[in-house]
């Protein structure tokens, strides 16, 4: 196991540089923290390029002797160092570089058969928001997720954190415009659904068991014109009192889950 005894150490300096989109970007690696999403990355084939391990960690929750059977490389460093190197505000005392996996469309479209779903992400910002709902869009059987150009980093700390182990389940693609989205989904034979106020069914009475491609906008400003123009139907969710609108997050499990309770039904009636 290596040593890192400054933050002028190569390893340290490079592990650091992953805090930023653009060099997460320029790489194709990010971080990831603690050892839930370490052993989330093992155990679903992500590609762990370096383990750094403060001195002080102790192996909580994680058996170190399964990255010696990986053989990773491995750098420990002092306490105060790992700190600064850490994003959160509790450390846990061990986090790995991991490379981004680059998914085609064809890939992605055929990840998984058994799948048909797929949650769109319109230009959300908020990381929580993000994590979560890659996270509840892997719970609740979905095929993929698209992140729209300007939708904010899915690879970042926090983001990583919040989808708790689903970056490395749940493929991914990226789409520059809605219509080279739609043109894409369509060719998939996907519904496009957007979630929108002036929705012109609820979202119960749609049909998102199967081949749905649901949409989730911007936080402040919601689904992108050029989506709702696009799109096949528009549906909501009906809000009691003075509430306008749900937070993204809450708002996708709602349909997500309400595919799940669709696809059930289905399968309930057909034997």
């Amino acid at each position: 196991m290596k040593r890192i005894t400054s933050d002028d150490n190569r390893i340290y300096k490079e592990a650091a540089q992953l805090k930023l989109k653009k060099y997460r970007d320029e790489r194709q690696k990010y971080l990831i923290e603690g050892p839930n999403l370490l052993r989330e990355a093992l155990q679903n084939g992500g590609e762990i390029e370096m383990i750094l391990v403060s001195e002080d960690y102790g192996g909580e929750g994680f058996d170190a002797g399964d990255l010696f059977r990986e053989g990773i490389p491995m750098a420990a460093m002092p306490p105060g160092l790992f700190r600064k190197l850490s994003d959160t505000e509790t450390p846990q005392g061990i986090m790995a570089v991991v490379k981004k996996r680059v998914y085609r469309s064809e890939e992605f479209f055929s990840s998984a058969s058994c799948r048909s779903n797929i949650i769109v992400l319109d230009r959300l910002q908020d990381p929580g928001n993000i994590g979560t709902i890659l996270r509840t869009a892997d719970a609740a059987g979905y095929l993929g997720a698209i992140f729209m150009k300007g939708t904010a980093d899915i690879y970042s700390p926090k983001v990583a954190r919040a989808a708790a182990g689903s970056l490395f389940r749940l493929p991914v693609l990226t789409a520059e415009t809605p219509g080279q989205a739609v043109q894409l989904l369509k060719q998939h034979g996907k519904t496009v659904v957007c979630t929108a106020p002036g929705g012109n069914r609820p979202y119960y009475d749609a049909g998102l068991a199967e081949n749905a491609a649901v949409v989730i906008g911007n936080e402040g400003n919601g689904v992108s014109e050029e989506f709702l123009e696009l799109s096949d139907f528009l549906v909501t969710i009906p809000m009691e009192g003075t509430v306008e609108s749900l937070n993204a997050a809450a708002a996708a499990a709602i349909l997500m889950y309400e595919s799940v309770r669709q696809r059930n039904l289905s399968i309930i009636i057909k034997q």
